[in-house]
């Protein structure tokens, strides 16, 4: 491999890229986080869509759209194509988040991403999407991107401000359900990319498990969309009924949240759970969430080379050791720059200074991941989706979510009882 060739593989790219947004911020340019939320016509008329929200919408579509021109010229690709594909992926997506962003829709904590899919599989399964369109589509490009910012999320401190038993709590939690969720598809013989993806998202944190995952191991986008859905779709039945199960068991407020901050999948489902149950509940369900998140940048770390480590152990290489410089090759890059932003925000940019930039970069992430939900949901077909031999994950999946359910309870009642 050539270093040229090295060097401007897409991984590298997106570091690059990923960590150019960051600077920008940090040199003071912070791109205004637009309003989505709206109830009625009224407020989608006079929030949604003002003057003001507009232009923060301009904004963040001018940084999304230089970055993607900038990384389609350092990988050499049809620039041509990427200035008309890329506007109409950006109101697609544009779209999506403020049908999210109805307080109607909300009520069934529906990530904006299950809507970016839906609308780009709509598009792409009853018109006919021409094939120079599909291929300027850079749906890893966008994931990656948004995964490097993620790490500006995953902020080491939090752990500690979590206490000691959300910690030991999350780590249990992620480690026990990892492995019987990944035993559990070994039994079903579920492909290992399968595998991982679902491991991941049942045990860590959900979608930006599963999405870290996939980019780990370069996964293939129709098996992410897979488990995504299945993430959010079980996580409204258990949103719902997991407090009133504890108020079935008397549990206390703090078992309670320690419970449902451990088992359901998505952020936004446990802030919406707790708050049925109260004050306390919320605030431990969100700390055992929060010990959850931060370990996924671990665990995206140690998939990586455990996945790298199995891939270079390849026909070619199986007589042979893999060597360290092979496994350094086939790595993804990516994670790198995802755990060094991640450490540079725990430990190196001030509190005051992240207060400052963390909502505009976490809403711009947000809209990388809308964005890559789009394009695989334009370049995807319904029957690639629902597969009939998709059976074997959902059940794979319900297990694991009951083992999960099952072991958090148990662990809650021990820490926090």
């Amino acid at each position: 491999m050539s270093s040229k060739s090295f060097e401007l593989s897409e991984d590298w790219v997106v570091v690059i890229l990923g960590i150019g947004i960051i600077a920008i911020a940090l040199l003071g340019f912070i791109v205004p986080v637009p309003a989505f939320s709206w109830a009625n016509s009224e407020e989608l008329s006079s929030k949604v869509l003002s003057g003001k929200n507009l232009t923060a919408m301009g904004l963040q579509f001018v940084l999304v759209y230089v970055t993607a021109i900038v990384g389609a010229l350092l990988l050499k690709k049809n620039l041509k194509a990427l200035l008309i594909v890329f506007p109409i992926v950006y109101i697609l997506t544009l779209f999506a988040l403020i049908l999210a962003g109805n307080a109607g829709v909300k009520s069934f904590n529906l990530e904006a991403v299950i809507f970016s899919l839906a609308i780009g599989l709509i598009i792409s399964n009853f018109f006919k999407i021409p094939s120079w369109f599909k291929e300027a589509l850079s749906t890893e490009l966008y994931v990656k991107i948004g995964l490097v910012l993620l790490g500006t999320t995953v902020i080491f401190g939090d752990i500690l401000k979590a206490g000691s038993l959300g910690l030991v709590q999350a780590l249990v939690v992620v480690v026990s359900v990892w492995y019987f969720a990944f035993w559990i598809c070994k039994k079903l013989k579920i492909d290992k990319e399968m595998s991982l993806m679902l491991s991941s998202a049942v045990s860590i944190c959900g979608v930006s498990a599963a999405i870290a995952t996939s980019g780990a191991i370069q996964g293939d986008n129709k098996k992410l969309s897979y488990v995504i859905s299945l993430v959010l779709i079980t996580a409204v039945p258990m949103m719902i009924f997991m407090p009133y199960l504890a108020d079935m068991m008397n549990l206390s407020q703090e078992v309670t949240g320690a419970w449902l901050g451990g088992s359901i999948d998505t952020t936004g489902a446990v802030a919406a759970s707790g708050t049925l149950v109260g004050e306390e509940a919320l605030k431990i369900s969100t700390i055992v969430k929060f010990s959850q998140n931060v370990l996924l940048g671990i665990a995206a770390f140690f998939i990586s080379i455990y996945w790298t480590y199995s891939k270079s152990v390849d026909d070619e290489t199986k007589k042979d050791k893999p060597t360290l410089k092979l496994i350094w090759e086939r790595f993804p890059k990516f994670v790198v720059g995802f755990v060094f932003v991640s450490l540079m925000f725990s430990f190196v940019i001030s509190p005051e200074t992240n207060a400052g930039i963390k909502d505009s970069l976490k809403s711009l992430q947000g809209l990388w991941f809308a964005l890559a939900f789009t394009s695989i949901g334009l370049e995807t077909n319904f029957k690639d989706l629902f597969k009939q031999d998709n059976k074997k994950p959902l059940y794979a999946f319900l297990i694991a979510q009951t083992f999960n359910i099952l072991v958090t309870l148990v662990l809650a009642i021990a820490l926090f009882g």
